[in-house]
């Protein structure tokens, strides 16, 4: 089968995923129920599209398919942001910021912070790329024991705040912050494949791709201003989920066995909307179950990176 076919296939598979959400056990009221079932999925599907074709970008400008954009600390910066809005307006306070506000500020907050990091990084140009990364992860530590002294500070009522808001969660996503996703999650992929040519080219590494006429260092910034817009968004409207973007490029890399970032993109997104979609499906169709599927995807995708990490050494 060919890679085109294999996309159509993870298409159809993604569809059916949907429609088995939707019409699964379906009672009345009928348009009540379909109308919360597709808020939901709508989070489920644009979160685990941006996540996959955040990875698939990011593993092609730092050459390195362990990693992935949370290494650079997105989750680290989102609960810090959690836990200082907790600080400063206290569990009341914090509980009665609209939703929609709540998310704008997150969202801008992601992403003027990944752009100042990245701009600082990268100034020299994109053979800091090394440099980015581990000052990524030294920021993340950082700011992990920022977030845990902080949540020292507080009262046992508003840590449960903090805790609830921290993990990632699909129930109750504010339908006004679920449209401004959407908007700004189609035009960042649509960036994306904008630069599939260009990161076809780019993945040959900086001076193979200078020598072929690509303006490498200007590439790797624009790829680095999509992931940052793709990570900031998902994150803020559900918050941090790590490892689902290495599970959903793994997958991508194994199914669709193409250099073409035009084949490859997309079916880290699909990929990664199946994944969410259809564990979403079984954890509260099939099993009813109400444990946060965030965790059962992290646990899934450190079992992939330990193998990923354990193959590369045997080779």
């Amino acid at each position: 089968m060919t890679a085109e076919r294999r996309l159509l296939a993870l298409g159809a598979v993604l569809v059916l995923a949907a429609v088995l959400y939707l019409a699964w056990n379906l009672r009345a009221p009928y348009g009540y129920i379909l109308s919360l079932r597709a808020q939901r999925l709508a989070a489920l599907m644009m979160v685990g599209a941006a996540s996959g074709a955040a990875t698939m970008v990011f593993q092609t400008l730092v050459r390195n398919r362990l990693l992935t954009p949370g290494i650079v600390g997105f989750d680290a910066l989102f609960i810090f942001l959690q836990t200082l809005l907790v600080l400063l307006l206290g569990g009341v306070g914090f509980a009665l910021l609209p939703p929609g506000g709540l998310f704008l500020l997150e969202a801008i907050c992601l992403m003027a912070a990944a752009l100042a990091l990245f701009g600082w990084l990268l100034r020299k140009g994109a053979e800091d790329l090394i440099r980015l990364v581990l000052t990524g992860v030294v920021l993340g530590v950082l700011l992990r024991g920022l977030s845990g002294f902080g949540q020292r500070l507080l009262d046992p009522s508003e840590y449960a705040v903090l805790q609830q808001v921290s993990i990632a969660s699909f129930g109750n996503v504010d339908s006004g912050a679920l449209a401004i996703s959407a908007v700004a999650l189609m035009l960042a992929l649509a960036a994306a494949m904008a630069m599939a040519p260009a990161l076809d080219v780019a993945a040959f590494g900086r001076s193979s791709a200078r020598s072929l006429g690509l303006a490498y260092d200007r590439t790797v910034l624009g790829g680095l201003a999509v992931v940052s817009a793709l990570v900031a968004v998902s994150t803020a409207l559900v918050g941090p989920v790590i490892f689902l973007g290495l599970l959903a490029a793994s997958l991508a890399h194994a199914t669709i066995p193409s250099w073409r970032h035009a084949l490859r993109i997309p079916a880290g997104a699909m990929l990664g909307a199946v994944i969410l979609v259809l564990g979403q499906f079984v954890f509260e169709r099939v099993l009813a179950l109400q444990s946060a599927l965030s965790v059962v995807i992290e646990f899934a995708g450190g079992l992939v990176f330990l193998a990923l990490v354990l193959q590369r050494r045997a080779q």
